[in-house]
């Protein structure tokens, strides 16, 4: 934390230099959103329409942002002390009720995940601010927080109140304003906003959860694989050969985004003069990368449940859009991290959309071996690039 007057607080992490670990209090925070993940994919996999899709974004959003804010309270505060870990404790279970409210969170159960939803996160926001009393470098920020999770409630809570389609309207507007109010600092009329250099945040273990999260994310691909696998009435060669594409193709983001930079991105963070800035923009882009490995798992899921089954348009839509929002998901990762857009990346994207008149004549086996095959070109040119960076960096 900052050295200024004030700055000190029994609650708060001990900053001692040294990259600050995850707890375990965190880890078993997280078990929560992988059952949030798997019910994302889920509700996408059941319900692959325009409305669906809309649906599916903006509670994905919802868990991301609760995710989000919950893991920047766990950067200043001390996850082992009693009351934070309290906090996070009934914030998993109120987590735990929206996650299982997300099948029926646009019917019957909207009131359910819309009140667990605010309760985590105007209550979480709420107890923090009041540990904060005494004139405390990080109370503006926290009660501009409260400010803007207020506003957000009032949205989410008329949005579980209305129908459906008002619903969607109002849930989006709720979404927007967790999500872009960071950018503006909180402003808050009459109590001004709050600055990113303010946000003296531990960037080693900022990173570090993000990058735990995609872990989950690319977890719920190879558990969707599995479970429909054990499915199948027959392991004939198709659907083994389906297992391998959905398979290597998760192996494959998974060296795109660990193998390529995320000891970088690390490097990054922790050395930047602003690094609150940093890990904003590290938690705006990881939003659309997971997002990515989201779509990409209900994708593996249709190649293995018929492998030989043509690709209607929603098929090959999700097919093609998963890997392709994970690559601009990536290559705005990247830019954050190297301060340039991979072209690798942007050349996948264009592969990917010169794959859409193919899928109106193949299966979705042969799809799903075109999109690994496109992630792997990628992948392997991304490695190449980082030994030449390497060598440049030893020489």
């Amino acid at each position: 934390m900052s050295s200024r007057p004030g700055s000190e607080h029994p609650l708060l992490r001990h900053r001692d230099g040294h990259h600050a670990r995850v707890t375990y209090e965190e880890l078993f925070f997280d078990l929560v959103y992988v059952f949030a993940v798997t019910q994302l994919s889920h509700e996408l996999l059941h319900n692959l329409t325009g409305v669906g899709v809309l649906e599916t974004l903006i509670l994905w959003f919802a868990v991301w942002l609760g995710w989000q804010y919950a893991c920047w309270v766990t950067n200043w505060f001390d996850p082992e002390k009693p009351r934070i870990r309290g906090m996070m404790f009934v914030t998993m279970l109120l987590g735990l009720v929206m996650a299982a409210s997300i099948p029926m969170a646009f019917s019957d159960r909207g009131l359910m995940f819309a009140g667990a939803y605010v309760a985590m996160q105007v209550g979480r926001t709420a107890f923090i601010a009041l540990q904060l009393r005494g004139g405390h470098p990080l109370a503006p920020n926290y009660h501009r927080m409260l400010g803007w999770v207020s506003i957000s409630a009032v949205f989410w809570i008329a949005g579980a109140l209305a129908q459906h389609e008002a619903r969607a309207l109002l849930w989006l507007v709720a979404v927007l304003c967790e999500y872009v109010s960071p950018m503006f600092g909180f402003a808050v009329p009459g109590m001004g906003r709050s600055r990113t250099q303010e946000w003296t945040i531990e960037g080693g273990h900022l990173a570090e959860r993000c990058q735990l999260f995609v872990i989950v994310a690319l977890g719920e691909t190879v558990l969707a694989s599995g479970a429909t696998l054990a499915a199948a009435a027959t392991w004939d060669v198709p659907v083994v050969l389906a297992l391998l594409a959905t398979f290597i193709g998760t192996l494959a983001m998974w060296w795109l985004y660990f193998g390529t930079s995320s000891k970088d991105a690390t490097a990054a963070i922790t050395r930047s003069v602003d690094p609150g800035r940093i890990g904003a923009y590290f938690h705006y882009v990881h939003a659309i990368l997971i997002a990515g490995v989201i779509a990409s798992a209900v994708g593996n899921d249709l190649v293995l449940a018929h492998p030989h089954a043509h690709p209607g348009l929603a098929q090959t839509a999700i097919l093609l859009a998963g890997p392709a929002i994970y690559l601009l998901g990536s290559a705005l990762y990247k830019r954050v991290v190297y301060g340039v857009v991979p072209a690798s990346h942007l050349a996948g994207v264009l592969m990917l959309l010169a794959l859409v008149p193919v899928a109106f004549v193949v299966d979705l086996l042969v799809m799903g071996w075109l999109t690994t095959l496109v992630v792997l070109v990628v992948s392997f040119w991304e490695g190449r690039l980082l030994r030449e960076r390497r060598r440049n960096d030893r020489g």
